[in-house]
């Protein structure tokens, strides 16, 4: 009698297990909802700039389009971030490293030809990226005051490379390739955006790198135990971080087929923003490509539907602002504990 009542529990048991319905609510009990608040925030910032400015030109093709190509190399920016914030540190030379990839590209671009342009202007992000995370790692300083010197660094070197003079880019086909361009009809600004978050949505969910960020976010000296080299990958996320940056410097190159040391000025703060506002811990442990994507967009929706409104710059900050701090609230506020 007690075996058949053993097996009928045991059966009982496998029978809710293998219910669908009590799978999925068991699933819901564990979801955060605030992992899902930077969509309902697009979608919420989508229909009222739709409805406010139906007669403005808000929801055509042509505008939404232009949101994206605007919004490209903070895009890709916030991937790198995604990695850097993940693994419990920061980046805040990012957007100096913009101007100088932009400038250090133009020039060798326009004395050297297309491909020493291009990697002389990633090459900044490597060696800024590398200057960071070894100083992190061997002097076992903060990355928030390293990276907050080489900020200062780097867009000093950019000022003084051309004594604050812009640098025309006439190759055409660089700034197809990074700006103008388009495949198959696609704007190849749009071609960048959705390469970078591809490529960092599966370096950042499927493979063991990813993982070994996410560990080093959440518990560096648990990550370190178990055999992760914590340092080495400190060191690749902050040159991930900068050469992405230095990717959107020229970006920002092709697309205004210039470059000055005023590139990526305010980028910083946005880039960051859109980082958090899509999910990412500040203090490291989680992370969503994806969500930075969207992050990025709702900053670009933002500030091009304020500008269609009419608002001066002043309250398009106020603006940005007051959508910041609520997203923070709603996405890093910790539950109440009992």
């Amino acid at each position: 009698m007690t075996a058949d009542r053993i097996d009928t529990e045991s059966d009982q048991a496998q029978r809710a297990g293998s219910d669908p319905s009590r799978s999925l609510l068991a699933r819901a009990r564990h979801v955060d909802p605030r992992s899902y608040v930077v969509y309902v925030a697009f979608l919420l910032i989508l229909v009222f700039f739709a409805v406010t400015l139906q007669d403005d030109g808000f929801l055509t093709s042509k505008n939404l389009l232009n949101i994206v190509k605007q919004t490209a190399p903070v895009s890709v920016m916030a991937v790198g971030l995604v990695f850097v914030l993940s693994a419990g540190e920061i980046d805040l030379s990012i957007g100096s490293v913009v101007a100088l990839a932009a400038l250090v590209g133009a020039i060798v671009l326009r004395d050297s030809g297309l491909v020493l342009g291009v990697l002389a202007g990633l090459g900044c992000g490597l060696g800024v990226g590398l200057l960071n995370g070894l100083f992190t790692t061997v002097l076992r300083l903060p990355s928030f005051l390293v990276t907050l010197a080489t900020m200062g660094l780097v867009a000093g070197i950019a000022r003084w490379s051309t004594d604050l003079e812009a640098v025309a880019v006439t190759n055409q086909t660089f700034a197809n390739i990074f700006g103008s361009g388009s495949v198959l009809g696609i704007p190849v600004l749009v071609l960048w955006t959705v390469g970078a978050v591809i490529v960092g949505h599966f370096v950042f969910r499927y493979t063991r790198f990813g993982a070994h960020v996410l560990a080093i976010g959440d518990n560096a000296g648990a990550a370190r135990v178990s055999g992760i080299r914590v340092d080495r990958v400190r060191v690749m996320v902050l040159v991930i971080s900068a050469c992405a940056a230095a990717l959107a410097g020229l970006l920002y190159a092709g697309r205004v087929q210039g470059a000055t040391y005023t590139l990526g000025s305010s980028d910083l703060l946005i880039a960051i923003a859109a980082v958090v506002i899509g999910g990412t811990r500040l203090f490291g442990g989680s992370g969503s490509v994806i969500g930075a994507l969207v992050g990025s967009l709702i900053m670009g929706m933002l500030t091009n539907g304020l500008i269609l409104m009419g608002l001066d710059a002043n309250q398009q900050m106020v603006a940005q602002g007051a959508l910041l701090l609520l997203a923070i609230s709603l996405t890093l506020r910790e539950p109440r504990r009992a």
